[in-house]
């Protein structure tokens, strides 16, 4: 009986783990990406965003936010890993764009340490989703 016992008690306590992982909060990064598209309507995604419309960029596991003032942000989820862990910390974010004025769905975007500037990782960038807020 004890046999049993034991083994059961490992599965349930392994259980109750994962379920505690799983409604972690959200690191402070994404809090802030979600503070930031709080109020805001997505539209429909677009290929390619001007660089001139953005004047800062905010970073989150995966993601990059485009914003354009209080009004206007772009969302961007990247395709690939490679640059997920550089997006969390906050790393510099450096893009390799074919179309010279624009950022575009595909472009490749590396990420670099904010001291000494080695490389931290590499993706490309998805779609960009509009979001504004409503008037």
């Amino acid at each position: 009986m004890i046999r049993l016992a034991v083994p059961a008690m490992l599965l349930l306590s392994l259980g109750a783990t994962s379920a505690e992982t799983q409604t972690r909060a959200p690191d402070g990064a994404t809090a802030r990406v979600e503070r930031t598209l709080a109020g805001l309507t997505s539209g429909a995604p677009q290929r390619c965003l001007r660089r001139d419309r953005v004047t800062e960029l905010r970073t989150a596991a995966k993601v990059i936010l485009y914003v354009g003032g209080r009004d206007r942000v772009w969302r961007n989820d990247v395709v690939g890993e490679g640059c997920d862990r550089g997006l969390r910390r906050g790393d510099i974010v450096v893009s390799q764009s074919l179309v010279g004025d624009s950022y575009c769905e595909g472009d490749l975007v590396h990420t670099r340490v904010r001291t000494g500037g080695s490389l931290t990782g590499s993706c490309s960038l998805g779609a960009f989703t509009p979001y504004t807020r409503n008037r």
